[in-house]
């Protein structure tokens, strides 16, 4: 793809002296994923500092019919914010500015390039909770966050993106900006445009702003790390937790003996604070606004534990007695995907299924990966509290490491075929981008293609926003 010099020398006017890049060395941290699976190519990477200069660029590319692809902070994991064919890369990381804070509302208003530990930072500031929690908080923008429908370790109780916004502002395809940030917790006054474009991932115009809800801050939490029989004692763990705890369990997540393993083995700092020898692991979390006083969250993890051990599903555990501690447990979840990199190569799975399938999913997925790949090793972890979980597959210690990754497609059609059978989603939070458009095609219905082929011509009759993500030629 080439793109005329003039159109070029115009949108760098309309960007700013510190508004573009164009050196080929200074691009290339926008050009490249954090998996290294994608590397892109563009004659211009813009970074906008308003809306209105977001406008622009757009109103320019569409009357010339130039292809852009918008980035957050370029920590997704299936190539949707790479551009691969010379596309204008518009980078919102300069829209950073917090735009309204308001305790009574139980809202804030933030542009799309905040990284969304910056959120949380200045949601601490009111007294408040941003939930929102992913390992790349660090560096993640909330943009992003938006448009991939981001979930993380709290879905269990504060749900994914899509409940945790209450308005938002789009560059729309022609250069249109919609705002919709009127932050209302209702508002019947027909579609609810904002879904439209949550979750989109840049096909259906820019997300430049967002006004999000904020919660009460949970300042008892109780963090606990339990060995379980086998994933169907944890589902039943699970249960007992809700019933016990009612709206107090906020984070659920499963890890196997393998996981704890490749922790402990490669990651400084990481160990097991369980001595003995077992197959499954649990980190659940409890947390609570409420006094200690008024609830006394100590005493309901404990009740939840003893009730759980007499019912033998739970044979071991710690509770963390500090944040200290607590933060210990929580490193051995966030570096397992770090942490297998020093096992060689890994195919990995973002899968959702209903909870209660998850035990026999696992059971039969381990056959079908041990026929396909004999020693292949699957390590899967996550958030069994909302049904997500991370199927990840690494390398048999012996196999060369190109040749197991070249069994990525088989895997992975596998795998989303078992998910199928189970009702689940071969997506659930890091999104489609360019790596799972075949996926699209085969496991969502003729019906479910066709309205989102009709949604995308509509809003971008000239396919400019981020062509090739969710929706192809062949999808």
């Amino acid at each position: 793809m080439t793109i005329a010099a003039v159109h070029l020398a115009k949108l760098r006017k309309i960007a700013g002296d510190r508004g573009w890049i164009d050196d080929p060395a200074d691009m290339q941290p926008f050009l490249i994923e954090p998996r290294d699976k994608y590397h892109g190519r563009t004659p211009l990477v813009l970074l906008p500092d308003s809306r209105e200069v977001v406008a622009d660029i757009v109103r320019t590319c569409a009357r010339h019919k130039i292809p852009v692809v918008p980035q957050g902070g370029n920590s997704g994991l299936v190539g949707g914010s790479i551009p691969p064919a010379g596309e204008i890369l518009i980078s919102l990381k300069r829209l950073n500015r917090v735009r309204e804070k308001r305790i009574d509302n139980l809202a804030m208003t933030v542009e799309a390039g905040c990284i969304l530990s910056d959120i949380h930072d200045q949601a601490r500031d009111m007294g408040l909770l941003f939930p929102l929690s992913l390992a790349a908080e660090g560096s993640c923008m909330i943009g992003g966050n938006l448009s991939t429908n981001a979930g993380g370790v709290n879905v269990l109780h504060y749900g994914a993106m899509r409940d945790l916004v209450l308005g938002l502002e789009v560059v729309l395809p022609n250069g249109d900006i919609w705002h919709g940030l009127k932050g209302l917790r209702k508002d019947n006054t027909g579609y609810d445009l904002k879904q439209l474009f949550i979750g989109a991932e840049g096909t259906l115009g820019i997300i430049t702003a967002a006004t999000l809800k904020l919660f009460p801050f949970p300042h008892e939490k109780q963090t606990a790390l339990v060995t379980v029989p086998d994933p169907a004692a944890a589902v039943e763990l699970l249960s007992l937790a809700r019933k016990i705890s009612g709206s107090c369990i906020t984070a659920f997540e499963i890890i196997p003996r393998i996981g704890m393993d490749f922790v402990t083995r490669h990651m400084p700092g990481c160990r097991d604070p369980i001595t003995g020898f077992y197959d499954w692991y649990v980190l659940l979390e409890c947390s609570s606004s409420l006094d200690r006083e008024l609830l006394d969250l100590e005493k309901l993890v404990e009740r939840i534990l003893s009730e759980a051990m007499a019912r033998e599903l739970v044979l071991d555990g710690v509770i963390a007695k500090n944040q200290a501690e607590s933060l210990a447990l929580w490193r051995l979840r966030e570096n397992l995907s770090e942490a297998q990199k020093h096992e060689g190569g890994s195919i990995k799975h973002d899968i959702s299924l209903p909870i209660s399938t998850i035990p026999d999913f696992l059971i039969e997925a381990g056959g079908l990966v041990a026929k396909a790949i004999p020693g292949a090793r699957p390590v899967p972890f996550g958030h069994l509290g909302d049904g997500n979980l991370h199927y990840n597959i690494s390398q048999p210690p012996e196999m060369d490491k190109q040749v197991f990754l070249d069994k990525w497609q088989d895997l992975n059609r596998i795998i989303h075929d078992l998910v199928k059978k189970y009702n689940g989603s071969f997506s659930a939070e890091h999104g489609i981008g360019r790596l799972k458009t075949g996926d699209m095609l085969r496991y969502k219905s003729p019906v479910e293609m066709a309205l989102m082929r009709q949604i995308k011509s509509i809003l971008d009759p000239d396919n400019i926003m981020n062509p090739g993500v969710i929706i192809t030629d062949r999808t």
